[in-house]
């Protein structure tokens, strides 16, 4: 089971490799961090030789996927996962319903009760598969949908967007 989600998407060039390149580097500010700042430009990150890392200039949400992947000569794939420190965000709100338990444990006025587990059980099931899940899917969409808009790539069957 993975704890964060993540996806693989191959694509389609319609023009040449060193056009969708070209467009690419073009419309990308160059920074090694992957930190969201304001620009003209669509994405923020690094395009070296086929391979690309970047993340969305949007701000305010740009920056919570992190897009890696190639360029072939006729094909490409993009790997979407969430930003580094996305991940340690989110893992630190993972840990806050066992935290709150422990403290329980340690602070109770009132007995405890084997309930408690299964509320921080839930609590972060919900907090990964409903809350993350749904952030990852639209905002993975909507990076995916600028990259493919920049590139001017179709995206093929299997990885087709929802």
């Amino acid at each position: 089971m993975k704890i964060y989600p993540s996806k693989q998407i191959s694509f389609s060039l319609i023009n040449s490799q060193e056009e969708t390149l070209a467009r690419l580097t073009r419309r990308t500010e160059y920074s090694e961090n992957l930190t969201s700042r304001l620009t003209n430009k669509s994405f923020i990150g690094i395009v070296k030789a086929n391979t690309f890392q970047v993340i969305s200039a949007t701000i305010g949400f740009g920056a919570f996927c992190t897009l890696t992947g190639e360029i072939n000569e006729y094909t490409g794939t993009v790997h979407v996962e969430i930003h580094k420190a996305f991940r340690i965000l989110l893992g630190i709100l993972f840990l806050l319903p066992v935290i709150g338990l422990v403290a329980q444990l340690f602070i109770a006025k009132i007995a405890f009760e084997p309930i408690m587990i299964l509320a921080a059980a839930l609590q972060i099931i919900i907090l990964r598969f409903v809350i993350v899940e749904l952030a990852f899917r639209f905002l993975s969409h909507l990076s995916l949908n600028r990259l493919q808009d920049v590139l001017d790539v179709t995206f093929k069957e299997g990885g087709k967007l929802q």
